[in-house]
């Protein structure tokens, strides 16, 4: 990793290491309504270089999301009316995140009270470091120092639209002070924070930093839930919650400004970033 970037660094792999060794990740995950959500979250878990990643999955939605699986494992949980996660998969997703490494939660769930009340357990009840994002963070507004009693270390990664609703104020407020709101939020989530958009912030409440890499055609559907799978990689090989949001913001940014040198900002899709995360990190080493 180039040290005059002054990013954290990945531990190197040893030699004989198999895929058991560099981490494995439970991303919980995806909906009949938004199945793609799941699996870009999934395939960044293993291109951000963890070894394994399974897709805990509403029973729904499976077969809409394993048939686009590759490397990617899949489990079905219990589903609701609704085909998102039912309240009563809370434990069995506790279960198999203290089989793992890290955990992400969020892409793709949904807003169906079954789902949301899903959310809010798992998000405080997971046992591992976990990113939490999208409708996870939806289903916290109005509850996110919940989040403070978390076992293990929390990432929050939100667009401004969500950083508005868990503080409870204008996206035109979070804009006007985009540092402020951040950290202000880190420290009522007692959580690392990366807020999303242009110059992305990350802060833990007392450290920050400002990404300096990514462009305006990573404003795509999709390209947050790749984040979330890359920050949920950086956890699981052993990188402090801050470390692996600071890092996992410079090479998100990155694989989007090699896929806008590629493709051209205005076509880009969030399925460019994925392949070009592992360009970034080479980048690094």
């Amino acid at each position: 990793m180039s040290a005059d970037l002054g990013l954290p660094r990945l531990p190197p792999r040893a030699v004989g290491a198999h895929k058991g060794q560099c981490g494995d990740v439970l991303v919980l995950a995806g909906s009949v309504q938004y199945p793609g959500a799941a699996v870009l979250a999934a395939r960044s878990v293993l291109r951000g270089g963890a070894g394994l990643v399974t897709l805990g999955c509403p029973a729904a939605a499976r077969p809409l999301i394993a048939s686009q699986l590759l490397g990617e494992m899949s489990c079905a949980l219990p589903s609701d009316d609704a085909g998102g996660f039912a309240s009563q998969a809370a434990p069995q997703a506790s279960a198999l995140a203290s089989q793992r490494n890290a955990a992400a939660i969020g892409p793709g769930l949904g807003r169906s009270d079954e789902t949301v009340a899903f959310a809010r357990t798992v998000a405080v009840a997971l046992p591992v470091p976990t990113v939490v994002d999208a409708d996870a963070l939806n289903a916290l507004a109005g509850r996110i120092e919940t989040l403070a009693a978390a076992a293990a270390p929390r990432v929050l990664t939100p667009h401004p639209g969500e950083a508005a609703r868990l503080l409870d104020r204008a996206i035109a407020d979070i804009a006007t002070d985009r540092r402020e709101a951040a950290t202000t939020l880190a420290v009522r989530a007692g959580s690392v924070v990366i807020l999303k958009g242009a110059g992305t912030i990350v802060t833990d409440g007392t450290r920050l930093h400002v990404s300096t890499t990514g462009n305006p055609g990573m404003a795509t559907a999709g390209s947050g839930d790749v984040l979330t799978g890359l920050v949920a990689a950086l956890l699981a090989q052993g990188l402090a919650a801050y470390d692996a949001a600071v890092l996992g913001a410079h090479v998100h940014g990155r694989a989007g400004d090699l896929a806008a040198a590629d493709v051209g900002e205005r076509g880009m899709i969030a399925a460019d970033l994925i392949p070009r995360l592992a360009i970034a990190l080479r980048e690094l080493d």
